[in-house]
């Protein structure tokens, strides 16, 4: 079968290296989004407001020949506030009726959703997390956007990608708990302080994970193009479980620094009045000048180190289905720490 895919989100972090991914394995590739994404993967883009039914068939009535859809779009939102259900629920269909009316050839739509299925931002939960494990009584657009996908029965198949908290080198976008503790620590060794762990003792001992982002874009692919995970949906993370404290004092031995006791403390509430010192750091070491606030979202960094339960998922399925790949987390974070220093965005 030829095969051409449509990319949706193809401006965040997993939507552009599932546009990299498949660009490196040969398929013709079409991105969509309401902006083109700057110094991107080389594929034509699509303009489109996703909310905006009429847009869609508009943006996509040429798009005849589409096989495969990969939908890593989200609503726009504020870092901590409640993710709309109607809206993302809306962006999906969308596109996704538009390219079905356009494109007779539609074989497969592809998901890409997270642990947040599990309800592992709601309190403890059972774990490890299985694909099949009852939804927690919450509003959650993961449920509704597959509900759909699922019930659609239009002569396609479906998948869904379920990856705990992704990582990547993303300058100017600080989102992304590498950038977050690098500035963290960077700040800490100026202020002669010991890198001390932000969240509580109990959170320091809970059991995490976490994913590379290339690590799930090659997951993504893998699914949507193998006829066997049609219509499942999979845990994807790097394959390893990790505690806060051992990790931290990793971290700490990287950064050359000593480790001090937990601090159980709010980052968004005790770092913004650091920008000063940061931007003593940049002189200091004749860093790429970058804002403050593009280095570092505090809030992100809160609710990462904030759960006082463990957070892991079973990711056997993915295993007998085909996809073996495993990730070091702890190498992970240190290859991602170097490529921000190459970059001369921290010291």
């Amino acid at each position: 079968m030829s095969r051409k895919a449509l990319v949706l989100g193809a401006t965040g972090m997993v939507g552009a290296l599932i546009t990299r991914r498949l660009l490196s394995e040969g398929w013709p590739v079409v991105i969509a989004s309401r902006r083109a994404p700057a110094g991107g993967p080389a594929a034509p883009h699509v303009a489109v407001d996703l909310l905006d039914a009429a847009d869609c068939r508009r943006a996509f009535a040429g798009q005849t020949d589409i096989t495969h859809v990969f939908y890593a779009g989200r609503a726009s939102h504020g870092e901590g506030g409640i993710e709309s259900v109607a809206d993302n629920l809306a962006m999906l269909v969308n596109a996704v009726e538009a390219v079905e009316a356009a494109s007779p050839s539609l074989h497969h739509v592809h998901l890409v959703h997270g642990t947040k299925y599990y309800g592992n931002h709601l309190g403890a939960y059972k774990t490890p997390a299985e694909e099949d494990d009852p939804r927690p009584d919450s509003p959650n657009f993961y449920y509704d956007q597959q509900d759909y996908v699922a019930g659609r029965n239009a002569g396609w198949s479906w998948s869904v990608v379920r990856p705990p908290l992704v990582f990547d080198f993303t300058p100017g976008k600080p989102r992304n708990l590498v950038s977050v503790v690098a500035v963290y620590a960077a700040i800490r060794r100026e202020l002669g302080l010991p890198f001390s762990f932000p969240g509580t003792e109990t959170a320091y001992q809970c059991l995490a994970e976490c994913a590379e982002a290339v690590h799930v874009a090659k997951a993504s692919v893998w699914m949507a193009g193998d006829e066997r995970c049609a219509n499942h949906a999979f845990n994807i993370s790097n394959g390893d479980i990790f505690r806060w404290e051992p990790m931290w004092h990793r971290f700490a031995e990287h950064f050359d620094m000593e480790v001090g006791p937990p601090l159980g403390i709010s980052l968004d509430e005790a770092m913004p009045e650091h920008a000063p010192v940061w931007d003593r750091i940049v002189a200091k070491h004749g860093l790429r000048p970058t804002p403050y606030e593009d280095m570092a979202l505090w809030n992100y960094a809160d609710y990462v180190f904030r759960p006082t339960w463990d957070i892991v998922s079973d990711t056997t399925k993915a295993r007998q289905f085909g996809f073996h790949d495993v990730v070091k987390s702890q190498t992970m974070f240190f290859n991602l720490f170097d490529r921000y220093r190459q970059a001369r965005l921290i010291p």
